[in-house]
């Protein structure tokens, strides 16, 4: 059943997640990545198997929320999840590799951390083989399915509060507000402060910085 599937949904449902469990596939994992377009700090991705039919009231996709209801469905969904783990990739690693091997590294590896090994997989956005474990790629995955949209909210809530503790590191660059991210404020900064550490170099505007 390895492909893409798409279908546009107001809400992330159990769906498909249900269909692959009449299938014969138990344990499915949700797996998303936060952090691609950013100009500093690392891309985190996050895994989640969650119960069938779990409910947990308010999970959506982690860019449709904001910062106080994802906190508050952080441990939710932690502690509901039947397992969950998380992926690092850090700007250096980005910069050497380029953003879309980090991105499949990420991806990749937050699957290889669950302790308990899934039976199937589902993936926002990117087709990927996985050794032994069928999977699919869902386009805008963290809008439709439950267990992505789940794992894009902890992967979101884990890069930020990463980003908060570079704050104190960097404080010129504000890294508590923009996260990284390429705001207006973080180009001003850039420009009076030139680039740190955490900045991604294989990125612009910081390859003109340079």
């Amino acid at each position: 059943m390895n492909g893409v599937y798409l279908n546009y949904m107001k809400k992330p449902t159990h769906r498909l997640e249900n269909k692959l469990r009449k299938s014969g596939y138990r344990l499915i994992a949700g797996v998303d990545e936060v952090g691609r377009g950013a100009w500093a700090g690392p891309l985190v991705a996050a895994a989640v198997i969650l119960p069938a039919n779990c409910k947990i009231k308010g999970v959506n996709d982690s860019k449709k929320l904001t910062p106080a209801h994802r906190e508050k469905l952080y441990p939710q969904i932690i502690k509901t999840a039947v397992e969950y783990s998380f992926c690092v990739i850090s700007q250096k690693q980005i910069d050497r590799m380029g953003i879309s091997p980090a991105n499949k590294m990420a991806l990749r590896g937050a699957v290889s951390k669950l302790k308990t090994k899934p039976h199937y997989v589902l993936v926002d956005g990117f087709p990927l083989i996985f050794r032994s474990i069928e999977s699919q790629a869902v386009i805008r995955g963290d809008s439709q399915i439950f267990s992505i949209a789940a794992a894009s909210i902890i992967a979101k809530v884990f890069r930020d509060r990463i980003m908060r503790k570079y704050h104190i590191k960097y404080p010129g660059y504000n890294f508590d507000e923009n996260k990284g991210y390429g705001t207006r404020q973080h180009h001003r900064q850039l420009k009076a402060l030139g680039i740190c550490d955490l900045h991604r170099l294989s990125f612009e505007p910081m390859k003109s910085f340079r």
